[in-house]
Formats: structure tokens, sequence, C-alpha cells
């Protein structure tokens, strides 16, 4: 089976890549207008919700961008994947069952729509429109190189051709914007069922095997990285106290603001199933994110020990585990289950993305969504799935995972203080909401700018971070320092409950 190892995992890639062409041909059908686009009807069960949560979070950005973290960073990484179990609760306890009566009684198909109905101002639902469509840019970006770089690395092992990075971002772009124009949300959520089960069972399968491809177990590849670079295997890593701690307010607080975890919320059902799809993500995650660690570690014991070569990039920490040490089908089952990861949360961003552009944007600018809104919302698609994917590769982030760190940055940040708190606290007003989301905007730009020009924020501090922690300051005090606006009797009745 060993000297038929390569093609395995290219069947087993190409069959899932067939069924993805099969699902987006399926949700077509089933596509027949804007609300099946952007919110799946909201039909869809428990269990489907809590898949669709827990893998749009994991994906590309997890199975990709999580390894080579840890194999650049050590322990560092622990408070970025650790901390967004903690984002989950806090999450689903302040908005899981207010967005979903939100929902009901006003049937929005987008956040925005939600928000704009809260603060009864159309400025707040440009502006949150903007946020998503900049914090699109970094975490869609994460997915598109995390495809890219799996792409390239099973290309260059299977036939020995070195493939530029481009070409590969060019083929997942047209991979998935054929997907997501196709079935929008609907293809989307379907196949987190089926690829949420396969990282569940394959992480749990990855992680035993990454212990026992390595002598001695994680005891012995601890000791080995301690012995190379004792920081590596601290509680912090190599990004120091204050860096892991901004990490774990980002992604603990950060939770409440992204666009493709909270929006499924709206999508389900039933009210009251909300208590159940939070014990279903919060387990498949804490599973699936086994991954994430055991490959890192194993893969820098492995090169400082001499018995891999040094990665070229520490993205490829995983694909190239899996093509090396996992057994064949193993390796095809994982590789076919990160493709559904990426391409369903590609599909959620794209998603949220595109229902900005052609709903949220013209209903804040001129009163009224385009019309034939279908049709622009597949137009939409395209483009911003193009914008992506010249920002994966002309960015200055270099791992899939900064990538998607600086996208949930944006959302954490902008989208979080007018949502989680404002939903909750009847005394927040609109001018509060739209102060917090400009500010954030202008740090996360800054901050882009400054690691374009290689200017580090002193003592390892997330830039995100103070971006979180400024919003949310204005968004207090603003709200305390102008007069408190009269809520709709519909809103403050949700609010009361």
């Amino acid at each position: 089976m060993e000297s038929s190892r390569q093609t395995i995992v290219l069947i087993c890639v190409a069959a899932y890549l067939v069924a993805c062409i099969g699902v987006g041909l399926w949700a077509m059908r089933r596509t027949k207008n804007a609300t099946d686009f952007f919110m799946a009807g909201r039909h869809l069960g428990a269990f489907v919700t809590a898949m669709a949560v827990f893998s749009s979070t994991l994906s590309g950005f997890g199975f990709v961008g999580g390894p080579g973290l840890v194999y650049r960073m050590g322990m560092s990484s622990i408070w970025m994947v650790i901390c967004v179990t903690i984002g989950y609760s806090i999450s689903f306890f302040l908005l899981g069952k207010r967005l979903r009566l939100f929902a009901e009684v006003h049937q929005p198909i987008s956040l925005p729509d939600v928000v704009a109905t809260r603060y009864n101002s159309q400025t707040t639902r440009l502006l949150i429109s903007i946020a998503i469509l900049c914090g699109v840019m970094g975490y869609l970006a994460s997915q598109i190189k995390a495809m890219a770089t799996v792409l390239q690395d099973l290309i260059a092992q299977n036939g020995g051709l070195g493939i530029p990075l481009e070409m590969c971002v060019a083929l997942s772009c047209a991979v998935l914007v054929f997907y997501c124009v196709t079935g929008g949300i609907i293809a989307s959520v379907y196949t987190d069922v089926f690829q949420g089960v396969i990282m569940v069972v394959a992480a749990i399968l990855v992680f035993f095997t990454a212990a026992n491809a390595y002598e001695g177990g994680f005891a012995e590849v601890s000791r080995t990285i301690m012995e190379d670079d004792p920081e590596a295997m601290g509680p912090w890593g190599t990004l120091g106290i204050m860096g892991c701690l901004s990490w774990y307010f980002l992604f603990a607080m950060g939770g409440c603001g992204q666009p493709h975890i909270i929006t499924k919320v709206m999508m389900n059902r039933r009210i009251q199933d909300a208590k159940r799809i939070l014990p279903v993500s919060l387990a498949g995650y804490c599973l699936s994110a086994l991954l994430w660690l055991s490959i890192g570690l194993v893969m820098r014991a492995m090169v400082i020990q001499g018995k891999h070569a040094a990665l070229e990039v520490a993205d490829a920490a995983a694909p190239q585990f899996l093509q090396v040490y996992a057994h064949p089908i193993l390796a095809g089952v994982v590789f076919a289950g990160l493709f559904a990861a990426i391409m369903s949360t590609a599909d959620g961003f794209l998603n949220v993305g595109t229902a900005a552009i052609v709903h949220d944007i013209p209903q804040s600018v001129r009163g009224r969504s385009l019309k034939r809104e279908l049709f622009w919302a597949r137009i939409a698609t395209v483009g911003l799935a193009i914008a992506a994917s010249l920002f994966a590769l002309y960015s200055p982030f270099d791992l899939v995972a900064l990538l998607g760190k600086y996208g949930w940055g944006i959302f954490a940040s902008a989208i979080a203080p007018a949502v989680a708190i404002g939903f909750n606290w009847k005394r927040a007003t609109a001018v509060a909401a739209n102060v917090s989301i400009i500010a954030s905007l202008a740090i996360n730009a800054l901050v882009l700018v400054l690691s374009g020009l290689g200017v580090p924020i002193p003592y390892g501090v997330d830039g995100s971070a103070l971006a979180l922690i400024a919003s949310l300051t204005l968004f207090f005090a603003v709200s305390f320092m102008t007069k408190p606006q009269e809520l709709r009797p519909d809103v403050e009745g949700v609010m009361d409950i």
C-alpha cells in the first residue's frame, strides 16, 4: 500500500471534489431566493447547525494554519486554539437565544439587517457591512491560501513539479467560486455535516498517529524541543506573555463578533435548539483541535532531530506529515476532510461578504437592496473571491493562521461590542456603535500598515486585541455620554425576554 500512497491520496481528494460538485448542483436546485442563499431558509436542525458552527471555525485555519503556527512558535498557539472554546460559550450565552428571536420576529437575511433593526440606524448597518467585508478579506484569504498550500505540496510530492503558489491560488479560487456560486449557504452547511464528522474522527486518528510517529511519544517530543529551544515549550511559547494574553482576550471575547458563527445561530429551525448546539460544537471543536497541536509539535521535533528535512514554509507541516507519516487511507481521508472544511468555510465567508455587498450596503445607502438579488449575489461572490486571493498572495502575513487571526481580529473588535453588548444592554446607542466600529477599523488598518513595514508592536501585543479594547471602551463611554435611544416596541420586547 505504501507504494500506492500518493495514488490513494489523490483518489480520495478527487472523489471529494467530485462530491462537492454534486453538492453544489443539488444545493442550486434548492436555492430559490435570497433567503435560501443567505440563510438556508432557516430550517436547519440542531446537529447540522452545530457541525456548521465548529467546522467553520477550524477549517483551513486550524488544519493547515494551526500546525504551521505551532511549528514556528511552539506553545504560544495554545492561547489561540484553547480560548476559542471560551468564545463559543460566551457567544451562545449572550446571543444564542436573542439573535434567533430577532430572526424569528424580523426575518432578516444578514447580520447587518438585525443590527440596523436594533439601533434603528442605516449608518450602523453600513459600518457593520464594511467591517464584515474587511474581516472577510483576512479570513477568506486564509482559507484560499491553506487550500493552495496543500495543493502545491500534493503536486510537488506526486509529480516533483514546483508549481508556483500563485497558480495554486488561482486553481483554488476557481474551485471555490464554482462551489459557492451554485449552492450558496445551503451547500456550505450540508457539507459541514459530512466534513465535521470526518474532521473529528480524522483528528483523533492523526493524534495517535503523531504520538506513534516519534519514538518515545509526546514526552520525547517535548524533551527534544525543550533542549533545542526551552522558550518554545514554555507556557508562553516564543510569542511571550503579553502576546499570549492578548490572544487569550481576542479569541475569548472576540468569538461574539464572528459573523460566520453568529449568523448560523439564526439559521436553526427552533429557538430552543441553541442549548443543544453549544455542547455538540464544543465537543467537535475540542476533538478536532488535537490535530492542530500534535502535528506541529511532532514535525518540529522531527526536523530538530534530522528525521525530516527542514520545511521551506511552516504551513507545510500538516500536508507533509500526512503524506509521509500517516497511513495512506487516513492521509487521503484527512485531505478530503480538509478540502471539505475549506470549501464550506470559504462558502460561509463569501456568503456574509456577498450579503453585505448586494443587500446591506445598498439598503443603507439608497433604502433598498439590489434588484435580482440572487443573480448579483453570485456575481459578487466571484469578485470577492478574486480580491481575497490577491490578499492571500500579497498581504504581509506569511502564515495561514496569521491571516485568519487578522480576519478574526477585525470581526472581534468591530462587531463584538455592537452585537454582544448592544443586544443585551438597552442603554447602548447607535452613536456608540458607530464610533466603536470606526475606531476598530482604523486601528486594524494601522496594524496592517505596520506589519507591511515590518514594525512590531512592543512586547508582542496583538494589534487586533488593542483594537478590541479600544472599541469596547469607546462603546461604553459614548453610550453613557449620549442620550438613550427609544427602542422600538418589538425590539424592546425581544430584549426583555
